[in-house]
């Protein structure tokens, strides 16, 4: 028997596979490089290192103004997520008991930040507050932070909930239990791996924002991201590139405990 070769398909593999490490190497390539360049040994930034070391992550110990700017990105990633996640649940399920045009005009309301350019919500937002009369400050970077955060809550609780059996809801109902005893006892327990998931992305976003926080954080203080950026820019200190490595580890770290305790990944198909 005569065996045929399919070109057609060889060609789509090898493309898709061409595609996908190329993918891969341009998403670690950058990660790997700060990685290195954390345990240089040089006084300067420069790739790649002549000698390695950890003499700059013993040296994050005594940088009080960037310890003092982790502080802060901590503080408002925590205060963000705790609202977010306030607001984000009772919104999901009203977004998802409802069948109405108004829900899914909600639901494209909420989701939309994640679609704006986030330099021109920053500034909108800036604007905002200045015709209000308020000034940058935690309060008001916060606000910032919640708004690009409530999205991603959102889209794992709906995730969530569109997993959940109805007949369970329904029981619970035929039994004589209110929609908050309800709420506490089943549907919150059935989702909250939704919501921490959400919960997750949404601190990781909070910290690591940068066009939200440049234009809304209190002028006597930066967080974190935007400090490291002005080292890298005026002096090229070492110190960010190890500040860098520890939040890329501590990520890392927490990316994988989320993933065996939540299962974080299922809600972000």
């Amino acid at each position: 028997m005569q065996r045929y070769i399919n070109w057609d398909v060889i060609s789509f593999r090898t493309i898709f596979i061409v595609i996908a490490v190329t993918s891969i190497f341009v998403m670690t390539f950058p990660t790997i490089v700060i990685l290195m360049l954390s345990f240089t040994s040089e006084e300067t930034l420069k790739f790649p290192p002549s000698g390695y070391s950890i003499r700059w992550y013993a040296a994050l110990i005594d940088a009080n103004e960037i310890q003092a700017a982790a502080f802060l990105s901590l503080k408002v990633a925590v205060m963000t997520v705790i609202i977010s996640v306030f607001m984000s649940v009772p919104a999901s399920l009203a977004i998802f008991r409802s069948r109405s045009a108004w829900a899914r005009l909600l639901e494209a309301l909420f989701i939309s930040p994640l679609i704006l350019p986030a330099l021109a919500f920053g500034f909108a937002s800036l604007m905002l507050f200045s015709l209000l009369g308020f000034t940058p400050s935690t309060t008001t970077l916060t606000i910032g932070h919640v708004v690009v955060s409530v999205p991603f809550i959102i889209r794992t609780t709906l995730a969530s909930l569109s997993q959940l059996d109805p007949g369970l809801l329904d029981c619970s109902e035929s039994l004589g239990a209110s929609r908050l005893y309800t709420f506490r006892r089943i549907t919150m327990p059935l989702i909250s791996r939704g919501v921490g998931s959400g919960a997750f992305i949404a601190f990781m976003a909070s910290f690591d924002n940068v066009p939200v926080s440049l234009f809304l954080q209190d002028t006597r203080s930066q967080v974190l991201p935007i400090h490291l950026w002005d080292i890298i820019q005026n002096q090229l200190d070492s110190r960010a590139a190890s500040a860098c490595g520890v939040v890329i580890i501590l990520t890392i770290v927490m990316m994988v405990l989320m993933e065996r305790v939540a299962g974080f990944s299922r809600y972000m198909k």
